[in-house]
């Protein structure tokens, strides 16, 4: 091995993805100099001079990057990758040998190494091969986090806005937890900020630096759901065809517990997690332990959980719908989030704060909001909460202006329908606010799934309120 170094590719005053990095080698001297070359780039290196010995390792640790001989004692390198892919190991695998041949590189790529590398090699040599296979690690975890965030999120910086006493309390609890690793349930209404809460909490935490990974419980079907937080194993059945394994089937992938390693894993409507998987998150909770589906290794993490629901856990418990267990864990501390029909005088600096993140976004110029219309906003008692005051604004903005009418006929314009009033009859909200819901499921021909998504609030509260006032309401067709 050649220690040369060429200042133009030379990695030692560059910065390294800070990872964890496991070196399996036969030889010492070799085990000895990657440790010393790599532990001062990327923080933490461990060693074995075995597969078998690795493997003991893996039971402890989780590992960003692996760099593995293939000649070893035993068990041979390929030999070992190819299990660590069928146990559903995703880690990025640099090999190195000194006998190799063109067969021997295929093969390793097939078995699914990142990189192949013959001794001896120079040091930048070995350097740009590691230092790529770590950023290639960290970019994999930092797309897969965006594609999901976009995907479920609508892009807002909304932060958790307000002087009202009931916000700087909220503000304050953030502040007093965010410091600790103990786990979080988020209560309150839908529509009430919680993975906003949620993110204040891991930027004002130890582990701002990691990765924040928001998932939905309520948006994914139950036989999806143990895949996307676990992860599954290297699968290898027969495609229906040929008899060849399926491109899918080939690979196995991490799950959302990996890609929040380091950093805070929001699960959003616990309260819709199924009961089977339930017992597998406490498990989780409890062990700091995952395993893959279809996996036999358990895999260690490293992740805060912070949880939140819209729901009464203590009446889902009693109901059997909730674990009695996993609530207990879940609810080391408690923060609730108000209604925005508590923190009312919020609502101008809302306002305010909606029209100068949302109006950039959308490319039209910001709108005029009086001071009468401000008041009339405040009279209305919002069961979407802050959502439906954001979308109240998002749409005034599309449109141009604000008006009051907004308030009961946007909605319903929204969703094609021609609006049973031109004007507002009353001024009194809490009657605008029934004419406003009935409207909106009078446009929707009585669709409540549809109606409850135009006003931004969940389908029960919709039922709620119907069901308070005694009615389906006038000139509505049958609820669906």
């Amino acid at each position: 091995m050649s220690t040369e170094t060429d200042p133009a590719t030379d990695h030692s005053s560059q910065r390294w993805p800070l990872a964890t990095v496991l070196v399996v080698d036969d030889e010492p001297g070799m085990r000895n100099f990657l440790e010393k070359t790599l532990a001062p780039r990327v923080g933490r290196v461990l060693v074995a001079g075995a597969a078998e010995e690795a493997d003991e390792l893996l039971l402890r640790h989780r590992f960003d990057l692996v760099v593995l001989d293939i000649a070893l004692p035993g068990k041979s390198g390929i030999t070992w990758l190819k299990e660590l892919r069928e146990r559903g190991n995703t880690s990025e695998v640099v090999l190195i040998t000194a006998f190799a041949d063109l067969d021997t590189a295929i093969e390793a790529l097939r078995a699914g190494a990142s990189d192949f590398i013959l001794k001896p090699f120079r040091l930048t040599q070995i350097l740009n091969a590691l230092k790529h296979g770590l950023e290639r690690a960290l970019l994999k975890r930092e797309n897969f986090v965006l594609r999901r965030t976009l995907s479920q999120r609508t892009p807002a910086a909304d932060g958790l806005v307000g002087q009202s006493i009931a916000i700087k309390g909220l503000q304050a609890a953030i502040g007093r937890v965010a410091g600790v690793q103990s786990t979080v349930l988020l209560t309150g209404e839908s529509g009430t900020g919680k993975e906003l809460a949620a993110l204040a909490l891991h930027r004002n935490s130890p582990r701002a630096a990691g990765p924040f990974v928001p998932v939905n419980c309520a948006t994914m079907s139950p036989e999806l759901i143990e895949s996307e937080l676990f992860g599954h194993a290297h699968l290898s059945a027969p495609g229906p065809a040929d008899g060849e394994p399926t491109v899918a089937a080939r690979k196995g992938r991490d799950g959302l517990f990996v890609y929040a390693q380091g950093g805070t894993l929001f699960l959003d409507d616990i309260g819709e997690l199924p009961l089977p998987l339930q017992a597998t998150l406490l498990r989780v909770l409890e062990d700091r332990r995952i395993r893959p589906m279809g996996g036999e290794q358990e895999i260690p993490v490293d992740v805060r959980i912070v949880a939140a629901t819209h729901r009464r856990l203590a009446d889902e418990v009693s109901a059997g719908r909730f674990r009695a267990d996993l609530y207990y864990r879940l609810q080391v501390v408690e923060i609730n989030l108000p209604p925005l029909r508590a923190h009312k005088e919020d609502i101008p600096e809302l306002v305010a704060h909606f029209i100068a993140t949302l109006a950039p976004q959308l490319g039209v110029p910001a709108i005029e909001v009086s001071p009468d219309e401000l008041a009339y906003l405040q009279q209305y008692d919002w069961p979407g909460n802050v959502r439906e005051l954001r979308n109240l604004i998002e749409r005034s903005l599309i449109l141009g202006a604000l008006n009051v009418s907004a308030l009961y006929q946007g909605l319903a314009r929204m969703a094609g329908r021609k609006p049973t009033l031109a004007t507002p009859p009353t001024t009194d909200l809490h009657t605008l606010e029934k004419q406003h819901i009935l409207a909106v499921l009078a446009g929707v021909e009585g669709d409540k799934t549809r109606a409850a998504q135009l006003l931004g609030i969940s389908r029960r509260t919709l039922e709620r309120r119907v069901a308070e006032w005694g009615e389906a309401g006038h000139g509505v067709a049958p609820p669906r």
